[in-house]
């Protein structure tokens, strides 16, 4: 039974987080807010959580999962970057942007890509999101919270409560998300390749849809 945290969506009560926290270090998985949408949550060592959220986002192993990150010092870490990318990064970043960038040895195999060993990177810009990464310590691995069958993201955490209450460990409740899922831009070839307009802009990265 999914547990409901109802938190301030700018100033997120830090016990209610840290609740939250331990219920995704348990291996639990949580519908969160972020700037584009909900989205599904867990931690990205554990198994048996990301098996879970695959099935709940109906999705298999060639679907890109997200890292989410709170900063780009975090990113590097899991991805390998060079300054071309990097320029790009800090201008979308903290943002409704996910890049696909060439993985590091510290993903586990079974989350990159199986052919192309790449792997999904945000770094969002929602306060309580933030917050909640803060309180956990490391990435989140996240998924945007479209249930299967549907088309559009889930916004309402009521809805997300009475759709996903068997199914979710927790719902951490901060209001209406954007209904946008997020650009998606791959940086893993020569040239970046938008693969997804959504909520981030291009043109603030300097790049267009064509």
């Amino acid at each position: 039974m999914a547990q409901h945290f109802e938190v301030h969506p700018d100033n997120p009560q830090p016990r209610l987080l840290k609740q939250a926290a331990q219920i995704l270090h348990g291996g639990g998985v949580a519908a969160v807010p972020t700037d584009s949408s909900y989205a599904l949550a867990c931690r990205l060592d554990d198994k048996d959580a990301v098996q879970q959220l695959r099935r709940l986002r109906g999705v298999d192993d060639k679907h890109h999962l997200t890292l989410l990150c709170r900063d780009l010092s975090e990113l590097a870490v899991y991805a390998r970057v060079d300054n071309r990318q990097y320029r790009l990064l800090k201008l979308g970043t903290p943002g409704p942007y996910t890049f696909i960038l060439e993985a590091t040895k510290e993903v586990p195999r079974r989350l990159s890509h199986p052919s192309r060993r790449t792997i999904g990177l945000r770094v969002p810009a929602h306060r309580v999101l933030q917050a909640l990464l803060a309180e956990f310590g490391e990435p989140l691995l996240g998924a945007t919270l479209i249930a299967p069958g549907d088309t559009e993201p889930l916004n309402d955490a009521q809805a997300i409560l009475e759709r996903f209450h068997k199914q979710l460990q927790a719902v951490i409740d901060a209001g209406a998300c954007p209904m946008q899922p997020t650009t998606v831009i791959d940086l893993s070839g020569p040239e970046p390749l938008v693969l997804r307009s959504g909520r981030g802009e291009l043109r603030a990265l300097g790049l267009s849809a064509g």
